[in-house]
């Protein structure tokens, strides 16, 4: 099949060749034709599909049939990246095409997003709680949507989204289109699939176990050795670009020193970042200026860099599907890749389910130059001061330790934090790193 058969307007050609596809792909072959006559849709597909172009391109072009002066399409997502993504595969489809599209979350000042509004635009691609915000505050009317496009639906749901979703239905019209998309279905998005979706065509493509082009491998090792095995595994490896996931968002932070501190070009992403941290985070992985991203699970979702050539689990995932998606970000349009996954005695039971998918048992690695059998790190109390005994807990400071009042500084004559200058612009005197092959 080639995309001319679907009968696009030709005026998405363009958008469709910037995009890099020469013939539709599974997920677009389903999804296209029903999405064009107005059905609804519940869909799950691999990630890496196209299967944002599959929902895209149907709404450009009822769009680009007759000119309209209000929003028109509603896409939401679970989190800041996605909707940013799937914002900038608009863009690149609507090339030319005078489409307006704006996105609305949070983390960010809402001034920018509120003036796209007043500008006008045709399609809004949102997070839920910044877009309920706003409609609250009487900018974001969502009476004549079309087309709704809840994606990510499960991870809506894990995240805790799902009584902000069925508020922002109670706001579009009853008669629209919408289309569903979910790795997997729970009983909570069954029901709220059977609730805002009219006669709704199913579409499953290959989300049963992980894509047939990503190799996978096994590291067990002590918990504390996990930072020295990953040094071995990147000296050791030929690699691309690496996206390391670990469950915690500290871990992130503090894996990502390490590394950096043995002279390899590194990232983070997590929640703790700001909007604008996150955002020149993504952008410098993509780029190349970063060739290692250590991420958490907010990464695990949607994430479309190219060429990642290997994925790293420096913690397991809680469940089979987060592994799936995990993995899912290498290997990618029938590109090859390999995901990693460090392993302890009490992963155990979630790789026999793993290995249960995916219909074999997943190898075991070592690195030969590690010492496995190092002992962990003790944790000392921090020196005392000399000639200071210790103080029970409760008891009186000896007045001769006190400062005297009248020698302390008034906080009137202290820096105040505005004099102080920003962290962000302090010079670092670390030297420049380079990515070590």
């Amino acid at each position: 099949m080639k995309f001319k058969d679907f009968d696009l307007d030709p005026r998405l050609n363009e958008g469709i060749k910037r995009s890099g596809y020469d013939e539709p792909t599974p997920v677009q072959e389903k999804v296209i034709i029903p999405a064009m006559e107005g059905r609804d849709i519940i869909g799950s597909a691999q990630t890496g599909t196209g299967k944002t172009a599959a929902f895209v391109l149907p709404i450009l072009h009822r769009l680009l049939k007759e000119q309209r002066s209000y929003v028109s399409v509603l896409i939401v997502t679970p989190t800041r990246e996605l909707a940013e993504q799937i914002n900038e595969n608009i863009d690149i489809l609507k090339s030319g095409t005078g489409i307006r599209s704006a996105t609305i979350y949070g983390g960010v000042g809402a001034n920018p997003q509120i003036r796209a509004l007043r500008e006008g635009v045709d399609i809004i691609v949102a997070c839920p709680g910044r877009l309920l915000d706003l409609i609250n505050q009487g900018y974001v009317k969502l009476d004549k949507v079309e087309t709704l496009v809840l994606d990510e639906a499960d991870r809506m749901l894990d995240m805790g989204f799902l009584p902000d979703i069925k508020r922002i239905i109670t706001y579009l019209p009853v008669k629209r289109q919408t289309m569903l998309f979910s790795a997997t279905f729970a009983p909570e998005i069954e029901a709220l699939a059977k609730n805002v979706l009219h006669n709704p065509k199913r579409i499953a493509l290959g989300l049963s176990g992980p894509a047939h082009t990503v190799s996978h491998a096994l590291y067990p090792v002590p918990q504390h050795l996990k930072g020295a095995l990953l040094l071995k595994v990147l000296e050791h490896t030929d690699t691309n670009s690496v996206l390391i996931f670990t469950r915690t968002k500290y871990r992130a932070k503090s894996l990502a020193r390490k590394i950096e501190s043995n002279k390899y070009t590194v990232t983070s992403l997590h929640s703790n970042r700001t909007q604008g941290q996150r955002q020149a985070a993504l952008k410098g992985f993509k780029d190349g200026t970063y060739h290692i991203m250590v991420a958490t699970d907010i990464a695990a979702r949607g994430l479309d860099v190219e060429n990642i050539s290997h994925v790293i689990n420096f913690d397991m995932p809680g469940t089979a599907d987060d592994y799936i998606h995990r993995i899912g970000r290498t290997g990618r349009a029938e590109r090859s890749g390999d995901a990693f996954t460090f392993i302890t005695a009490d992963d155990e039971d979630l790789i026999r389910k793993l290995e249960k998918i995916m219909g074999k048992r997943i190898p075991r690695k070592t690195m030969d130059d590690l010492d496995y059998n190092a002992p962990k790190p003790k944790h000392t109390a921090p020196p005392r001061s000399p000639g200071r005994s210790p103080r029970r807990f409760g008891s009186p400071r000896p007045s001769g330790d006190r400062k005297p009042s009248g020698d302390r500084k008034s906080s009137g004559d202290r820096k105040s934090s505005g004099d102080r200058k920003p962290s962000g612009d302090r010079k670092s005197s670390a030297p420049k790193r380079h990515y070590r092959r």
